[in-house]
């Protein structure tokens, strides 16, 4: 029995230390490692064959081509603007920074908006097993906050919004 009770006790020790070597993050959305970021890979645009041949450009070696992808202006058409104002200046064009700053900004937003949710999780500290087990406590922290996407989408097809990224079901294409 002595040996029994002192292989429970090392296993809690065990735990103990390794509940230890969690970190304190609330959850990790970085790349932890060194390789290629997935997300910075843009495929090119389906080739298109012109109505006039003689009408093409000369190549410019090391130049924009056609089929690149340009996810700066299509953000901007995307938003109601014009894709190609943003052709030299590009996206960060002084029109569109002196939009988005016509109320103001904050140089130090990125450190307001952590101490905000520091201070939004300090009274949200998780229960005993998931501090022991360091688990994520974002889903179930933030939940309060999300919303109900398929009701969100049922509440605007009611409203008599058109949702053609979401069609219904069984929709003929």
């Amino acid at each position: 029995m002595p040996g029994r009770i002192g292989g429970y006790a090392a296993m809690l020790a065990f735990v103990a230390v390794l509940s230890g070597c969690g970190g304190g993050d609330l959850i990790t959305l970085s790349n932890p490692g060194e390789g290629p970021d997935e997300f910075a890979i843009l495929p090119n645009k389906p080739l298109q064959s012109p109505d006039n041949l003689s009408a093409l450009p000369p190549p410019t070696p090391g130049g924009p081509n056609r089929s690149d992808q340009t996810p700066e202006a299509d953000a901007v058409a995307a938003l109601g603007g014009s894709a190609s104002a943003t052709v030299g200046g590009g996206v960060r064009g002084p029109g569109l920074v002196a939009h988005a700053r016509r109320f103001g900004t904050d140089p130090d937003i990125r450190r307001t908006l952590a101490a905000e949710d520091a201070a939004f999780r300090r009274g949200r500290g998780g229960r005993p097993l998931e501090r022991l087990f360091g688990t994520t406590l974002y889903y179930r922290v933030y939940a309060p906050q999300s919303l109900d996407q398929y009701a969100e989408l049922e509440r605007f097809r009611r409203l008599g919004v058109r949702t053609p990224a979401a069609p219904p079901a069984g929709l003929a294409e």
